[in-house]
């Protein structure tokens, strides 16, 4: 017997199957529910309404908030969330009472706490941990009605400053991000107490400080040039850390000056060159790794050769305009030129010449035996380059300095220091991946600076849920010694998340006089699911 059209119905689930089956292996929705407790009453739990939020953030749509109830419209809402869920229960009411949920039990607590339940599950290694921070821009007014110094510890302040999204326009608020150095995996994320206009340095220690404390994790600390500051390596002598040495120091400048070619060695990470000394800068023992990088060496000097010729445009024109003056005698030429000089950085003055010109003190034509009375100097020269300063330039390209309080080279090798400085960028790609246009939080769009802070926190979790399917799905594919296809259709054992998701698009549940199926799942989706782990393949129905 055929079965009529109202016995029919086709619903979308896409790669949503794949998000929601890392969810539950989190165990995302009951550590929600007990931290912020549920009510019989209760159609969706704060639980699934945050796993909702995570599906609707890793939508690979640019949905803002408050079209979040139409983003479930024609999905498989009930089963991806839970029997009794449609998308009518997912309205902006329910999700903004979880939000402000999330704030009064503590967004960093809530964060830490589920992310550290999950990387032990996952098995994450938390050897390293690398701190950085970015700023996220907001639409809206935000008014702080609270006077200054005296915001609640924890609340953010949304203002304009200094922007590193380069919209100074919009007022904007500072996330605090923490990444595994296994996987980048985010541990801790914090909204910071105060202002986009902060900086780092004047926090990144007090936070590896209490996060240590807190929750006693023997790791080292990676951080930028932002944690090296004199009164944070004194403040850290209870943690191994490793920072990038500021440039501007003068200690540091000198030894990216000075260093010869002959104290650096061929490094195991391919394309560097190290050499290590000593230094107590601050008053803390420490090792310092000067490194030579052969890629950023090319970039400096192509970037040194446009700098060149712009200062000597610069020179040149800053010249004409002091050839024109007149000074009363040689000695202020002299020192005009000196002047000069001075704030020429790789240029200097060459044929120096100060000239001498003589004219009548009165206007009109002079008699015929009448002498000039006023004497005026001008100078004449030529720009020419400073030799000694572009070599120096030049000699510093492609080096910056590694300092850590790790001074047995046993336990951090120069070359593993080298490793876990480069693995830096898993914050960075952290950012960029809350950042992406496809991201729904790209810019945020409530109506109160609580609920801002707490969707930054929720934009977290999306990242740790990414994360951690990425690295369970590559660790599975090296196990078997595996590979699926990439973009181009070539195998790869390393593929991102981001292209898995775009693999599974117009996959559709199924229902058929009240017998589900899934339908376009492919032999290649089924390869996939395959390293994704049961509770995954659940939503597809393989069991």
């Amino acid at each position: 017997m055929t079965p009529s059209v109202s016995e029919i119905r086709v619903q979308d689930i896409d790669h949503c199957g794949i998000v929601a089956g890392i969810i539950d292996q989190m165990c995302l929705v009951e550590q929600i529910n007990q931290i912020l407790g549920t009510h019989y009453q209760e159609i969706v739990s704060s639980g699934q309404a945050v796993k909702a939020m995570i599906l609707n953030g890793l939508g690979l749509v640019s949905a803002p908030l408050y079209l979040f109830e139409k983003f479930f419209v024609g999905k498989a809402t009930e089963h991806l969330l839970g029997e009794g869920i449609s998308p009518e229960h997912l309205n902006d009411d329910r999700l903004g009472r979880v939000l402000d949920k999330l704030y009064e039990a503590g967004l960093t607590q809530v964060f830490v706490t589920v992310a550290l339940a999950a990387a032990k599950k996952f098995g994450v290694e938390k050897d390293s941990l690398h701190l950085d921070s970015s700023s996220f821009h907001v639409h809206g007014e935000y008014t702080n009605n609270s006077t200054e110094g005296s915001g609640k510890p924890g609340e953010i302040t949304i203002t304009k400053g200094y922007s590193r999204d380069h919209r100074p326009d919009l007022k904007q608020f500072i996330v605090d991000l923490m990444c595994s150095g296994d996987g980048d995996i985010p541990l801790y994320l914090n909204l910071r107490v105060a202002d986009g206009n902060e900086a780092d340095s004047a926090v990144f220690a007090q936070i590896l400080k209490e996060f240590r404390h807190q929750w006693e994790i023997d790791a080292l600390f990676v951080a930028d040039a932002a944690l090296y500051t004199e009164g944070n390596l004194k403040q850290m002598d209870s943690l191994r850390w490793l920072s990038r040495v500021p440039a501007t120091l003068t200690t540091a400048q000198l030894l990216l000056e000075k260093m010869s070619q002959e104290a650096f060695v061929d490094s195991i990470v391919t394309g560097y060159r190290i050499a290590e000394c000593c230094c107590d800068y601050g008053g803390v023992k420490q090792r310092w790794l000067v490194v030579e990088s052969e890629a950023r060496a090319a970039a400096d000097l192509k970037q040194l050769e446009k700098r060149l010729t712009k200062h000597l445009q610069q020179a040149q024109s800053q010249l004409r305009q002091l050839s024109q003056q007149e000074f009363a005698c040689a000695a202020d030429a002299i020192q005009a030129s000196g002047r000069f000089e001075a704030q020429q950085r790789f240029h200097e003055l060459a044929e120096l010449e100060i000239i001498e010109h003589k004219r009548h003190a009165k206007s009109g034509r002079p008699r015929k035996d009448a002498q000039p009375q006023q004497c005026y100097y001008q100078i004449r020269a030529t720009v020419v380059p400073n030799e000694l300063a572009i070599a120096t330039e030049k000699q510093r390209a492609g080096r910056f300095i590694l300092a850590t309080n790790v001074l047995d080279a046993q336990q951090l090798s120069n070359d593993d220091l080298l490793k876990q400085y480069k693995a830096q960028q898993s914050t960075e790609r952290g950012f960029r991946f809350l950042k992406d246009p496809l991201f729904f939080t790209s810019s945020v769009f409530l109506n109160s600076k609580e609920r801002v802070a707490a969707l930054a926190m929720v934009m977290g979790l999306c990242l740790l849920v990414y994360t951690l399917g990425q690295r369970a799905l590559r660790q599975a594919l090296a196990q078997a010694k595996q590979t699926i296809n990439n973009q181009l259709g070539k195998p790869t054992a390393s593929p991102t998340m981001r292209w898995v998701f775009q693999c599974f698009m117009s996959i559709h549940l199924v229902t058929i006089a009240g017998f589900q199926h899934i339908t376009n799942l492919t032999d290649e989706r089924r390869w996939i699911l395959q390293f994704l782990g049961a509770p995954c393949r659940k939503y597809y129905l393989l069991t």
